[in-house]
């Protein structure tokens, strides 16, 4: 599979929970794992590239961490969109 299906992949993945759960960053690679038969550390790398370009983020609410798809009002605050 390539790097931008995955990363597509992973983004479907995210949809799928968005506003219903917080997923940790192993969840999200365990799940599309699961889903697309790539190795955890593939679907990792797509996950921290997807980060590092701001298109997910990282949250922080009692103390834990998520990955989630950021706000449209997060994307333009931060010129990204």
């Amino acid at each position: 599979m390539e790097k931008e299906e995955l990363k597509d992949k992973v983004y479907e993945y995210l949809l799928k929970f968005k506003g219903k759960k917080k997923l940790k960053e192993k969840d999200v690679c365990k799940g599309v794992s699961a889903e697309t038969g790539e190795d955890k550390d593939t679907v990792k790398k797509a996950l921290r590239e997807m980060i590092d370009v701001g298109k997910i983020m990282y949250a922080y609410s009692g103390g834990a961490s998520s990955v989630e798809i950021p706000s449209e009002e997060y994307l333009k605050e931060k010129g990204l969109l």
